[in-house]
């Protein structure tokens, strides 16, 4: 045996003055006097109170901040039309079929409707579904897009067949791989 293999019998520890339990001196770790020092001691951020009491909305951070188009039947256009004519947002205020939104003219899509259209409509500067669009151009109306619009679908409509084209392409690799 070597003297730097030599133990102590007993560990050299010193004396802990008062221990209100566990192992450290005097206060145990938790600080001076007071709510803190208290057992039971967990007090919560008064921010957090407040917002507790707030009512929960739920969803209220993905309201589109796009403003959506009012929906106008075809058939209140043929009410208001009967000899037929040209029908755009400004034409539609002031025969009362739609209102202004915070003093603005807004934007309107023509829905589809009950009543068979036999009246020539000219559509300009409104969105028009699909079966709405139909039956304009069945009872020989017509309906003018804006050049910016039609770009725009042409667009969209064109990225749609790439995508899809790439989609195909990849299948077609995958099932000459598998073969």
């Amino acid at each position: 045996m070597q003297i730097h293999n030599l133990k102590r019998e007993h560990k050299n520890k010193k004396d802990r003055l008062v221990g209100r339990g566990g192992k450290h001196a005097k206060t145990s770790g938790r600080g001076g006097k007071g709510q803190t020092a208290r057992a039971g001691n967990k007090r919560r951020p008064e921010l957090r109170d407040i917002i507790k009491k707030l009512p929960k909305n739920r969803g209220y951070q993905f309201n589109s901040f796009a403003v959506k188009p009012i929906g106008v039947s075809l058939d209140a256009i043929i009410k208001a039309y009967p000899n037929g004519g040209e029908v755009n947002p400004t034409l539609l205020l002031e025969s009362k079929i739609i209102k202004k939104v915070k003093g603005w003219i807004p934007k309107i899509k023509i829905l589809n409707g009950k009543l068979d259209l036999t009246i020539k409509i000219q559509v300009s500067k409104c969105f028009v579904s699909d079966s709405a669009k139909e039956k304009i151009i069945k009872a020989g109306g017509e309906i003018i897009t804006d050049k910016k619009e039609d770009k725009k679908e042409k667009e969209v409509k064109e990225k749609v067949v790439k995508i899809k084209e790439k989609k195909e392409k990849k299948e077609e690799v995958k099932v000459k791989t598998k073969k």
